[in-house]
């Protein structure tokens, strides 16, 4: 599997992300959007945003390993934050940087009033292309 990254000079760069992902393989791989829950159901981090998007980041790699893929396979990412407040980057940059470190998929970032119950601050659906020789 090959990834291409690709940041068009008549665009601003982008610091945590890429503007195109070109991606070959033999296998895409999808991922619900995964919210804080740990493997009981039971919600981690009321509240704080941080928590809760280390623990989102968390449930896309053991996703991802569970489909066979990697992080760095990773194209798009849907980024959905209730409340959006700007200040909230910075934290969901924590979480998504201890996923997946250097690796800059593209994603889209959208402020929603609310997700699918109140206490979900974030939640992050992802698709990945794997070659199946790797």
């Amino acid at each position: 599997m090959a990834l291409e990254s690709i940041n068009p000079g008549e665009l601003d760069p982008p610091e945590t992300y890429s503007h195109v992902v070109v991606a070959t393989g033999t296998r895409m791989v999808f991922v619900a959007g995964q919210v804080a829950e740990d493997r009981a159901g039971d919600l981690v981090g009321p509240g704080d945003m941080a928590a809760q998007a280390r623990q989102v980041f968390v449930n896309i790699g053991h996703a991802l390993a569970a489909a066979g893929a990697r992080p760095d396979q990773v194209t798009k990412l849907t980024i959905l934050v209730a409340g959006y407040r700007r200040e909230h980057l910075a934290q969901i940059e924590e979480g998504r940087v201890a996923l997946f470190g250097d690796h800059k998929p593209t994603d889209t970032l959208v402020g929603v009033a609310a997700l699918s119950r109140p206490e979900y601050l974030l939640e992050v659906d992802a698709v990945a292309v794997v070659d199946d020789a790797e």
